[in-house]
């Protein structure tokens, strides 16, 4: 049975939905709707915006890891909630899609290592956030999918802007406009991933390799990652903005509203 690491409180970022718990100098991050899959609710998504800023401000911290409560890492956006939210309120949509660009670049800016611990499927948003940590792990029973384009959406965010860096650019327009699902050991292969764990350990292993980064000189291992991180830097430069706004357009598409009703009434 997988160990269950310490579960954290939502005083960091006040949302329950997403709890901080330290292991040392390591940061554990958990999202926390396990009711749904972990998926991401409005309040959740808004908590995002404020989590990395907080946790680069802890003195303490000198890596993070990023799991899902339970056997799921996260399914993606809460579908009831998007309807209100994006598709039928243009204020909330607006706000909603500029915190989405805040998440990408927050995380990209980031200046500690993170590790995620994909230890169940990883869907949508959740897909993007997994992709944008530093080193991924990923459970044997877990996949990751990028469906905007089956909703009827833009890809607009994490997996338009980061795949084409890690596989090619004809697997990312393969992946991204079929939104087929990754499993394990394909996602290791095409890049997203650096490796497969047994579902029992995945959090452990994530928890033990967050220390290892946590060990070492932090100057050394912070300007490595900023380095390295200039490339997916230059990558957003327009690409995020491009996408983001061609994704708000589609919400109001009868298309994206036939999606969210043709899952709704499932």
């Amino acid at each position: 049975m997988m160990t269950d690491l310490p579960r954290g409180t939502s005083e960091l970022t006040g949302c329950d939905e997403i709890l901080v718990a330290a292991d040392g100098p390591v940061r554990i991050v958990t999202l926390n709707n396990p009711d749904n899959a972990n998926a991401v609710n409005n309040t959740m998504h808004t908590a995002f915006t404020r989590l990395w800023a907080s946790l680069a401000e802890d003195p303490d911290a000198r890596a993070v890891l990023i799991t899902g409560t339970g056997d799921y890492f996260s399914a993606g956006g809460n579908l009831v909630e998007w309807l209100e939210t994006h598709v039928n309120n243009p204020v909330t949509r607006r706000a909603g899609m500029r915190d989405a660009r805040r998440i990408v670049r927050d995380m990209i800016d980031f200046p500690l290592p993170v590790v995620a611990a994909v230890n169940g499927p990883a869907v949508g948003f959740g897909c993007s956030i997994a992709v944008l940590c530093d080193i991924v792990l990923i459970s044997d029973r877990a996949f990751f999918a990028d469906t905007h384009v089956a909703s009827g959406l833009v890809a607009g965010d994490g997996g338009s802007v980061l795949w084409p860096l890690l596989m090619s650019l004809i697997k990312a327009k393969e992946y991204l406009m079929l939104g087929e699902r990754i499993k394990a050991e394909k996602a290791v292969e095409l890049g997203l991933a650096n490796r497969v764990v047994p579902h029992a350990e995945i959090k452990q292993e994530g928890l033990a390799v967050a220390h290892r980064l946590a060990a070492l000189p932090p100057r050394a291992v912070q300007d490595t990652k900023r380095t390295l991180n200039l490339h997916a830097q230059r990558a957003i430069t327009g690409i995020l903005e491009y996408g983001i706004s061609a994704e708000t357009e589609c919400f109001t598409t009868p298309e994206h509203r036939a999606a969210i009703d043709k899952f709704l009434n499932r």
